[in-house]
């Protein structure tokens, strides 16, 4: 799939690939460098980051980094993810809190899903074929083509439109404070994808999708359900559908590709899946009203297992968001008998349970039920929030030690570097929860506030060296805090060259 900002002038793909002339050389980036085209992104993504819309859901990050992982392995086995283009990009995944049905890819390897998405999709395949679509404008360089395309812009200007477009997809209103007159509509001209990108998205993310062990009928599914859902009644939330037209031409070429493939029948909706939807839904759509009717709908009878399962999972969420505890522990002891047949699934209610435990005010609960977890992300994080719950500090120590090896692995991580500074402050390791702090920041592309939070640790370890009580790994720590601002301020000062 495309991304609904950049890909407005979508056309009927054909069955055969279009004339090898008609295409630049895969991944050809045109004029744009790498480096700019991930600097532009980053610029987009400063100020996306700002969004209050996106979340940070670990148990939903983490299910959908188990499909997007194997697409980018599939692509880097095709050749299509080059080991430089993979090095040099981002590759980050955002979830935006929005029920509309939509995906987007931004420069510098930036890409967001909706959770309305999420919450209609019935498979796994079904999210591989938007995010395999969606990875190939990517590897494909799609983005800086069009971009080069537009050489009397600057990159920043070029930021601001794509930025603008972003708003009107969502609100018109505030988009007219980003576009301003026939300049935006020249610029939107050039972020519209060709027919060819959209044949060559769909031709090279069928392969990436198929390579990566998805079922290739997901790419058919997903296309024919929205566009019977945009037929029926088309009241905006099917963005991505105006934006990647999916007409009966490109239906049907993904069910002649199929043709070429020896498939078994369609294997039944798994259930983890099923309970992933049911989260995404009820993430989605955080009003009062909509997180009675998840409660009040988990009372209903389902006509299958997976269905019952998905409607008590939502109703427990909405449960926890309503402060009305009265139905948790019987419909969690539903699901349990319902998922116990589905390791998967099984791993997906412990979290619940923990998430429930850690939410009702029993944290040392939800500590019993996660230490026996494996370390996935979603898990580590779990832990981490349930022992800085207990406000002792002996448990902070425990998670930081946890999720200072965390970081290690994974420096890119804003929200590890947050529960850090959490556990570092509740252990008394002020110094470095104030560091861990502005890593965060420094991650989300706020450099000012990051700056802030070294200069207050600065003046923090000149007091401790005043009072004798600066020890060597707090000189180690201060000297880790000078290079990282030094660091920092470089980085402002070419942020302001920017704007």
């Amino acid at each position: 799939m495309l991304s609904f900002l950049l890909g407005m002038a979508a056309a009927p793909l054909q069955a055969q690939a279009p004339a090898a002339h008609a295409l630049p050389s895969l991944g050809d980036g045109g004029d744009m460098p790498l480096g700019e085209e991930r600097r532009l992104g980053d610029s987009i993504a400063r100020e996306f980051l700002r969004d209050p819309d996106l979340i940070e859901d670990p148990i939903l990050s983490d299910y959908i980094q188990g499909i997007w992982q194997p697409l980018i392995q599939a692509a880097r086995q095709r050749g299509e993810l080059s080991a430089e283009l993979e090095q040099r990009f981002a590759w980050d995944l955002m979830l935006i809190r929005d029920k509309s049905v939509n995906a987007f890819a931004l420069p510098g390897g930036y890409l967001g899903v909706h959770l309305g998405l999420i919450g209609v999709s019935s498979s796994r395949d079904e999210l591989a074929s938007v995010l395999a679509h969606e990875l190939s404008h990517v590897t494909q360089r799609h983005i800086a083509r069009l971009l080069s395309q537009q050489s009397k812009q600057t990159p920043l200007m070029m930021g601001a439109m794509v930025l603008g477009l972003l708003a009107a997809s969502r609100n018109p209103q505030a988009a007219n404070a980003l576009m301003v007159g026939g300049q935006a509509v020249a610029i939107q001209n050039q972020l519209n994808f060709s027919r060819d990108m959209e044949r060559e998205a769909d031709r090279v993310g069928y392969g990436v999708m198929t390579q990566a062990g998805f079922e290739p009928q997901g790419f058919v599914s997903l296309f024919e359900k929205l566009q019977q859902a945009a037929r029926l009644n088309d009241s905006g939330g099917y963005p991505y559908l105006r934006s990647h037209p999916m007409t009966t031409e490109r239906i049907a070429d993904m069910q002649a590709r199929q043709q070429w493939l020896t498939l078994a029948s369609p294997a039944p909706p798994r259930l983890a899946h099923q309970l992933m939807s049911a989260r995404a839904r009820v993430l989605a759509n955080p009003g009062v009203d909509t997180q009675r009717f998840f409660s009040a709908d988990a009372q209903q009878e389902r006509r299958s297992a997976g269905q019952r399962a998905a409607a008590l999972y939502a109703g427990v969420m909405a449960d926890l968001r309503l402060r009305d505890h009265g139905l948790l522990r019987a419909r969690l002891e539903e699901l349990r008998l319902l998922t116990q047949a589905d390791p998967e699934a099984v791993q997906q209610l412990s979290l619940l349970s923990a998430e429930v435990a850690l939410q009702t005010g029993t944290p040392m609960q939800a500590i019993a039920l996660l230490e026996t977890q494996g370390k996935d992300r979603a898990s580590r994080f779990l832990l981490a929030q349930s022992r800085i719950a207990t406000g002792l500090p002996a448990q902070g120590a425990l998670a930081a030690q946890d999720l200072l090896g965390w970081t290690a692995l994974q420096p890119r991580d804003a929200y590890g570097w947050e529960l850090l500074g959490q556990a570092l402050g509740l252990q008394g390791d002020t110094l470095r929860a104030i560091r861990a702090q502005a890593e965060s920041l420094a991650l989300k592309f706020d450099y000012a506030a990051a700056i802030d939070r070294l200069m207050a640790a600065q003046e923090l370890a000149r007091q401790l060296a005043r009072s004798g009580r600066l020890g060597r790994a707090q000189e180690m720590e201060a000297a880790i805090i000078d290079s990282r601002l030094r660091t920092l301020l470089i980085a402002r000062r070419e942020q302001a060259l920017q704007r």
